[in-house]
């Protein structure tokens, strides 16, 4: 008898989260978001789970995810309730409807009385509107029974070559969870991506080859079971951005630039190159305002992909913006696979009984 324990991505993308719980030995057996192509991806790259399109206010665990799952119990709820309401980049309104997305989280995991749930959010949560959201989310939970605690964690302190801050709570039944223990060598840019086609004077192939053999163990983690690079297709740059962006020093940004250039791009993180050897600032959507840390563009689908720890067998279906979009959005597996131990531990590794 299978004893892992069984997991439900809510807000699940193209599985990030749920992809590290895997790897940490967890039956995924379902993802749900309103995303399609976000959901293809999903499907496409973990193990025999399903998939529910939908939008998650009107879905409920009788009617829409029971039959999906059968007879299995739901261990563990996982899920990063959209955040863009909720993001420093966006107007802050507390009746943003977006922010009540979080609300369904609650609902569905007091429908389902899982042993465990985690929630990932942006660390602005923590604060927001005087920190009600956190506080609503901590008293909904403790009222369910569930000793739930929360932290702010760094990707980078996890393995991942990324500086990427998000909050995570975590609720647990009957044991105590500890947050996973921070590893000080950092992965930088170049131990990321120094292995990857170039793509200085072509946009590159849909299957090509690596230019070395993996020059650390970052790049043997991520290439373990792939043979070829996918998603790897670069951006076309017009020549005077080519030109602009090759002022940028490594690591630098719009402050390096001639004055005539300055002020092309007016906002903090303009023509800001990756450094080579730091990890990198946080992946977005795909705003195309960061750079390569050696070449003249943008980073592609792949190289965003290495930078959140997807490794080079997970492929990212649709166009390019919705790649970009799947990647910037995931939690970096590597992070949620250290998560997934440690919760592991704490439910005492296997199921009741």
């Amino acid at each position: 008898m299978d004893n892992s324990l069984n997991v439900i991505d809510l807000f699940c993308g193209c599985g990030g989260l749920s992809y590290g719980f895997e790897k940490a030995g967890y039956n995924v057996l379902l993802g749900i978001d309103n995303d399609k192509k976000a959901l293809e991806t999903f499907e496409l790259n973990h193990n025999d789970s399903r998939s529910i399109c939908g939008d998650i206010t009107q879905i409920t665990y009788e009617k829409d995810i029971k039959p999906l799952i059968g007879g299995k119990t739901i261990d563990v709820i996982i899920g990063g309730p959209p955040c863009q309401g909720m993001s420093l980049s966006g107007p802050r309104k507390f009746e943003d409807p977006r922010n009540k997305l979080y609300l369904s989280y609650i609902r569905l995991v007091e429908e389902i009385r899982p042993r465990a749930f985690v929630i990932e959010n942006v660390p602005g949560l923590v604060g927001l509107f005087g920190g009600k959201i956190k506080d609503n989310i901590i008293q909904k939970f403790t009222e369910m029974g569930y000793d739930i605690q929360y932290k702010i964690l760094c990707a980078s302190d996890y393995g991942v070559p990324q500086n990427r801050r998000r909050v995570v709570f975590v609720g647990i039944r009957g044991g105590h969870f500890e947050y996973p223990p921070i590893d000080e060598n950092k992965v930088s840019c170049r131990m990321a991506l120094s292995d990857l086609p170039a793509l200085a004077d072509e946009i590159g192939s849909e299957n090509a080859a690596y230019i070395t053999q993996p020059q650390n163990e970052y790049q043997k983690l991520m290439r373990k079971n792939s043979d070829v690079v996918r998603n790897h297709i670069a951006a076309e740059h017009s020549d005077k951005v080519k030109k602009i962006i090759s002022l940028v020093p490594d690591g630098g940004n719009y402050k390096d630039l001639p004055e005539e250039y300055k002020n092309s791009r007016n906002f903090h993180v303009a023509w800001t190159r990756f450094a080579s050897d730091k990890p990198a600032p946080t992946i977005d959507t795909g705003h195309r305002h960061h750079f390569h840390y050696q070449y003249n563009r943008v980073p592609t689908v792949r190289e965003c992909a290495r930078l959140q720890s997807f490794p080079d067998d997970f492929i990212f279906l649709g166009n390019k913006t919705q790649q970009f979009r799947q990647v910037g959005n995931a939690v970096p597996p590597l992070m949620a696979e250290c998560i997934a131990e440690q919760l592991k531990k704490a439910l005492g590794d296997k199921k009741d009984g």
